[in-house]
C-alpha cells in the first residue's frame, strides 16, 4: 500500500516536472506591451533647474540638500511639484531626475496632471 502510495507521488512529481520542461512557446505567441510613455513627465526629467524655471516660472522653494542634490518646489491652486536635481557627474549642473506631486491638502495627484496644470499658472511663461 505504502510503496504503491510513493510511486503514485513520485510519478506526479515526475509528471509535474515533465509539463515544466515543455516546449517554450513560441516567440509570436507573446503580446509586446505598449512602449513605456512618461505620461507628460518627460517635459521635466532631465530639465535642468533653468529649464524648470523656463516652463513653470520662480520656483516656490528652491532647497540645496546633501551631496550636491537640489529640490526645486513649484505651488499652485491645484498642486504641488518638488523636483528632485542631481548632478550626472562631478561639477555638472544638476537635472530633474525625480518628480513628486501632491494636491494643497496632502493627498495624492497624477504627476503629469499636475506638471500641466503648473505650466498654466500664471507665473509661467
Amino acid at each position: 500500500m505504502i510503496r504503491n502510495l510513493l510511486a503514485a507521488s513520485l510519478a506526479l512529481t515526475l509528471g509535474a516536472c515533465a509539463t515544466a520542461i515543455a516546449t517554450p512557446p513560441r516567440p509570436d505567441a507573446f503580446t509586446r506591451s505598449p512602449p513605456m510613455i512618461k505620461n507628460g513627465l518627460d517635459r521635466v526629467l532631465g530639465q535642468t533647474a533653468r529649464g524648470l524655471v523656463a516652463l513653470f516660472g520662480e520656483a516656490d522653494q528652491d532647497v540645496r540638500e546633501a551631496e550636491g542634490a537640489r529640490r526645486l518646489q513649484f505651488v499652485g491652486p491645484i498642486c504641488i511639484l518638488d523636483a528632485y536635481l542631481y548632478s550626472p557627474r562631478t561639477g555638472a549642473e544638476g537635472e530633474a531626475t525625480y518628480v513628486d506631486a501632491r494636491q494643497p491638502d496632502g493627498r495624492d495627484i497624477d504627476r503629469a496632471s499636475c506638471v500641466a496644470a503648473l505650466t498654466r499658472r500664471k507665473e509661467a511663461r
